[in-house]
């Protein structure tokens, strides 16, 4: 079971309440919430907030694809997974990014969450812009869409 979203930053905010509804299931024993948050510094710069640029279609299509994978290569069938990311700017502390997984044992849902992060760190069409407080700010690297010719 899985809930996918990408949230517009300027009509309504990223809920934990929300993916926690999701998950709750007397099925599970275990649940684990990654809650991804706006920082006050990186890269020795002073951040004041981010701003996030997103391919809807194309990142929802990611996120479907990294939970399906998940069955295969991690073989943990009996779960439900609540993905939703922010686009638009974002103020220092506001989340940007919440996976919420549940699944029977703790073990599973710790290496469910762990690995859903880093695929879409990797490979979801998602890019960020800090905004510093000399009022500069700058698109960050980031990793080079799937398949995509370097």
């Amino acid at each position: 079971m899985l809930h996918k979203k990408i949230i517009d930053s300027e009509k309504e905010k990223i809920l934990i309440s929300s993916a926690e509804k999701f998950i709750n299931n007397l099925k599970f024993g275990a649940s684990i919430y990654f809650v991804g948050t706006v920082r006050n510094i990186n890269n020795n710069k002073n951040v004041n907030g981010i701003t996030y640029d997103i391919h809807n279609k194309m990142t929802i299509k990611s996120f479907e694809e990294i939970y399906n994978e998940a069955d295969q290569k991690l073989n943990i069938k009996d779960k439900a997974v609540f993905i939703e990311h922010a686009k638009g700017h974002l103020k220092l502390g506001e989340i940007s990014i919440i996976i919420a997984v549940a699944c029977k044992h703790r073990d599973q849902a710790y290496v469910l969450s762990r690995y859903i992060i880093e695929e879409i760190k990797k490979r979801s069409p998602i890019w960020k812009k800090e905004h510093y407080e000399n009022d500069e700010s700058e698109w960050l690297k980031g990793n080079p869409i799937a398949n995509e010719k370097v």
